[in-house]
This record gives structure tokens, sequence and C-alpha cells, in this order.
């Protein structure tokens, strides 16, 4: 049963709006991300490089959950984008033998993603002769820690 009514002599509804599929802001980007990866040679995206630093005090127990990889630098779209660039190069549950549960992910656990362990601070913009990811500093792939002892 539809939930549709029309009353008086409004116009007809016909429980439709008229946004079209994949011309949302987000959609458009998805499809430009998707070409760029798929064209031989892509690049000269317009990028900004950002500094993640940690500011929480070494003994935050926030830490003890995601440790922290000291400063890093990234070339990213925005400062919501740096902070997944960072975490994408974290080791995941998912992607060893030691998953918690099927398709449970650990990515949005990174001390990167927790705004009160680190900012981020912008130092460059708009450059093209820099790709999507880590510019400078290390990040450790230990992030994940056995449950047993060796």
């Amino acid at each position: 049963m539809s939930n549709v009514s029309r009353t008086g002599k409004e116009e007809i509804n016909n429980a439709t709006n008229p946004n079209t599929f994949g011309k949302s802001v987000e959609s458009q980007a998805q499809i430009e991300d998707a070409a760029a990866q798929a064209a031989s040679g892509a690049g000269g995206e317009m990028l900004n490089i950002y500094r993640l630093e940690p500011i929480a005090a070494p003994d935050d127990p926030r830490w003890d959950n995601s440790p922290g990889h000291g400063i890093v630098i990234v070339a990213a779209r925005t400062a919501g984008d740096a902070r997944i660039v960072a975490a994408a190069r974290e080791l995941d549950f998912m992607e060893v033998d030691a998953a918690p549960a099927e398709d449970v992910t650990t990515a949005n656990a990174s001390a990167f993603r927790d705004d009160e362990l680190y900012t981020v601070i912008e130092i460059d913009r708009n450059r093209r002769d820099v790709t999507r990811g880590i510019v400078d500093g290390e990040v450790t792939v230990d992030t994940i820690r056995p449950v047993q002892p060796d």
C-alpha cells in the first residue's frame, strides 16, 4: 500500500523526486576518482600538503587503543582526506588472518582519525606535482597487537 495521498486540487504525487542517479556532488567525485585511477599515467590532481601532529599527552589513555606514529606529512584533497590517507597506511584486521569477525575493519580506530590525538595543519596548497599519499614520516604496521603472547 502506498503512502501517497492526494487531497484537494494539489498536483498528483507519484512519490518520486527530481534527483537523478550520479548527479550529486559525492557521486561526481566518486566517478572522477574512478576515472583518474583507471587512466594510465593519471596525475595532475590539485592537492594540498598537510602535517598530522600528535597533540595528546604521551600518557593519554587513548594512545593505548591507537598507537601514534609521530609527525606525518601527507598530500590530500582536504584535512579530512589527510586523516584517511594516513590511516590507510596502517595495517588493518581485514588484511591479516586475525580478523575479529567477518567484515570488521579497524580503519576507523586509527589514531589519525581521532581529532583529540592528532591535529591536521595545512602547510601548502594547490600542488600538482605530488600524488595523494604519504609524503614524509613513517606509519608503522604494528598497530595490531597479538591477543596471545608468542
